[in-house]
């Protein structure tokens, strides 16, 4: 595995709540993008973004529809919550993710599909949840097309862990996950192909992927010009 530092573009200052917020409703909508469902419209974020001519040497095909929740915890220096999946699941076993996953038909909208997917993996219930807006659409090498959903969770927020999809969440400064020179670029071989992804490990926490790909669409779309 290699690692390299990304440039640092800019500098957000000491984050306040209040002022993030605002930055992030002025920037934001709850409209659902159209490549969501449809295949053949633009989507240009993902974990090849790094290296867009790298989907045609894997082949990848991400047709999936899934949501995560992006929850911003309005503290007075304010957190992102995350969750470390089980280690015995299927796929992405012990990784660091948001809460979230499919879209189900009977969901109405993916910001739905997100609080539905919290509530069940964590207990979250959505009188916590304040939307704000959702970032761009994210593609995944296992083949999602992730609509994140940015929201405010209030400070006094409770959990209940299903223990048969999580097995443990907790809170990083968003401030450190704002900060460029913590957004590391890393590679290693999958399938055949050299992947390139972000990664900003917190203390022993190791966020990495698809969650830190998220991680900084969520910096360029608020703190970026």
């Amino acid at each position: 595995m290699n690692s390299v530092n990304a440039p640092s573009n800019v500098q957000p200052e000491q984050i306040v709540a209040g002022d993030f917020f605002a930055r992030a409703k002025a920037r934001l909508t709850l409209d659902v993008p159209r490549a969501l469902h449809d295949l053949g419209a633009e989507a240009v974020r993902g974990d090849l973004d790094l290296d867009p001519a790298m989907w045609v040497t894997a082949g990848v095909v991400a047709s999936r529809p899934a949501a995560v929740l992006v929850g911003i915890v309005d503290r007075p220096i304010p957190t992102v919550l995350l969750t470390r999946r089980t280690p015995d699941l299927s796929s992405h076993a012990g990784q660091i993710a948001f809460p979230g996953g499919k879209i189900d038909p009977h969901d109405e909208t993916p910001l739905s599909a997100a609080m539905r997917e919290a509530h069940e993996e964590i207990g979250l219930d959505e009188k916590f949840i304040a939307p704000i807006g959702y970032l761009d659409l994210y593609l995944t090498f296992s083949g999602f097309r992730i609509l994140p959903s940015l929201a405010r969770i209030s400070p006094d927020y409770t959990m209940t862990i299903n223990p048969g999809e999580v097995d443990d969440a907790f809170e990083v400064p968003l401030e450190f996950l704002m900060t460029p020179a913590n957004h590391r670029r890393e590679s290693r071989e999958n399938r055949g192909v050299t992947r390139h992804y972000y990664a900003m490990p917190y203390e022993e926490r190791y966020i990495w992927g698809v969650t830190a790909g998220i991680i900084r669409n969520l910096y360029e779309r608020i703190y970026s010009p």
